[in-house]
């Protein structure tokens, strides 16, 4: 009868030893996971130029196959800033519309104007880019909105771009929009909720 208690009781220690373990290995799988779904969810956002109606747009990657923008007369590709594709905390939806009588292509966070406003203003399809961040923090980057008032072509370029060939070229009206995320090599590190 001794045996078979001491028996019992080490098949009961070995038990919860496993299941320990499992835990273990399990929380680091998931925590491993859960970072490289972050790394996943990031999307380079590229300005390009239109040589042909002379404005500024800008892409997540994947919008348009890179062959598309070309045969369309993009050139002059520049990473502007990383952002999210998938909504999150302390993120914005971020959507493109196009204005067929300027053709001018903007991109507006859902909180700047209505979708009654732009639509007034002479835009129509709308469609999601991407998410982008809503607060300060460490690897962000300020994005701004410029527009030429004589023209109402809009471009959204972030803070450390090179503000004075826009300047030059008649943007005006500066206006804050979002942050994006510098690069996304660290991403991984700065990923905790602000």
């Amino acid at each position: 009868m001794y045996f078979e208690s001491e028996f019992e009781k080490w098949n009961l220690i070995m038990n919860k030893k496993l299941l320990l373990m499992s835990a273990i290995v399990g929380g680091m799988l998931f925590g491993q996971t859960v970072q490289a779904q972050e790394s996943d969810d990031l999307v380079a956002v590229y300005g390009w130029y239109n040589s042909v109606d002379r404005n500024y747009v800008s892409y997540a990657e994947g919008e348009y196959q890179e062959g598309q923008l070309l045969n369309w007369k993009y050139k002059e590709k520049t990473l502007l800033f990383y952002a999210y594709r998938h909504p999150g905390a302390n993120r914005v939806a971020v959507y493109r519309w196009f204005n067929p009588v300027t053709k001018d292509i903007v991109s507006i966070a859902e909180d700047e104007f209505t979708d009654d406003q732009m639509l007034k203003m002479g835009y129509k399809a709308k469609s999601l880019q991407y998410y982008a961040l809503t607060r300060r923090g460490d690897n962000r980057v300020a994005v701004y909105r410029w527009s030429i008032p004589k023209t109402k072509d809009w471009l959204s370029i972030p803070e450390e771009g090179n503000t004075d060939n826009y300047y030059k070229k008649g943007y005006r009206r500066k206006t804050f929009q979002f942050y994006g995320v510098k690069r996304s090599d660290d991403e991984a590190i700065y990923a905790n909720p602000l």
